[in-house]
């Protein structure tokens, strides 16, 4: 078998083809890579190496056959081929929550030499109905909010937006000055849990966990996930601030080996200066453990505390489902 067996909706479009993993994985990394290397971070540039090294794994291509449904890989997807080169892709990655079948597609990619001749819509398009032909609960896909003609042609697909976040980085320093403010920045206290994990449910929610996979079991207080902590060797850290009788904010860090550890948690009303001094002492306190922190933060009004606090952003992302 030379392919991932799809349904062929290319008729229309004999440039069109299901992906093949065992010829096009190589020729597919370099359309991504000449497409969006410009704004890649260490993970996308990661994604790309692993993409060639399973293109040229003899072992990988073994099983590969048998894995479209249960890898992040682009395993199942379609290719525009001119010519015998790939000028065109999309992937598609299937999820699993909570019963539901979920398909993201992703690599939306077109050459900069073959854009607008409708390439990008054909490959999102036969996307969408191979997912609906698998019986999805749902179909998602990102955009970069800087990529006005992509948000425009998925939302004239059906496309709505869901959320809206921006990924921030920071450097750590032990010397990152302490703002100057009548807010008290403390560990958290227990009796704040409730509020606290309230707050992360508004701002890290259940509609995107499918693939974010958020826990936050290891913030919970009492005994009992404290000797599991122990346990398992996790180091946590929480950090709260407080104006007087008022629980402001709270800032938990839970290392995950990739420095994507900073989970911040606000309510509405609360002032902006609270995150900024969190995010201060964050940068301060671990200095010794990560040279950089990585956090993602819905988009609003809180966007200015965080750049006051040293973050810069690296992206925002529009989350948009098909209806």
């Amino acid at each position: 078998m030379s392919s991932i067996t799809i349904s062929n909706h290319t008729e229309r479009h004999p440039n069109l083809r299901p992906l093949s993993i065992f010829r096009d994985l190589p020729a597919v990394a370099d359309l991504i890579e000449i497409c969006f290397s410009s704004t890649m971070d260490s993970d996308g540039k990661r994604y790309i190496q692993d993409m060639r090294r399973a293109g040229n794994d003899n072992s990988f291509m073994k099983w590969a056959n048998r894995a479209a449904e249960t890898t992040s890989l682009p395993l199942s997807g379609f290719v525009w081929d001119e010519n015998g080169k790939i000028v065109g892709n999309t992937s598609l990655v299937p999820f699993r929550h909570r019963a539901q079948r979920i398909y993201l597609i992703a690599n939306v990619a077109v050459h900069p030499e073959h854009r607008r001749h409708g390439i990008a819509r054909a490959l999102t398009e036969h996307a969408m109905n191979y997912a609906k032909e698998k019986k999805a609960d749902a179909i998602w896909l990102h955009v970069r909010d800087d990529n006005p003609g992509a948000i425009d042609l998925y939302s004239k697909l059906g496309f709505v937006e869901r959320a809206k976040r921006t990924s921030w980085q920071a450097i750590t320093d032990a010397n990152t000055p302490i703002l100057q403010t009548d807010l008290a920045i403390t560990g958290r206290n227990p009796r704040d849990w409730p509020v606290q994990l309230n707050w992360l449910k508004r701002l890290y929610p259940d509609s995107l966990a499918w693939h974010r996979n958020w826990n936050f079991n290891a913030l919970r207080p009492g005994f009992w996930n404290w000797l599991y902590l122990l346990f398992v060797d996790m180091n946590v850290r929480q950090w709260a601030a407080q104006k007087g009788d008022v629980f402001e904010a709270a800032l938990a860090w839970i290392p995950s080996g990739r420095g994507e550890a900073l989970y911040a948690a606000t309510d509405e009303k609360s002032q902006p200066e609270a995150l900024t001094a969190l995010l201060l002492r964050a940068r301060r306190d671990l200095a010794h453990s990560y040279p950089n922190l990585i956090m993602e933060f819905p988009v609003g009004e809180f966007d200015g505390a965080i750049l006051a606090a040293g973050f810069r952003p690296l992206r925002t992302l529009i989350w948009m489902q098909a209806t």
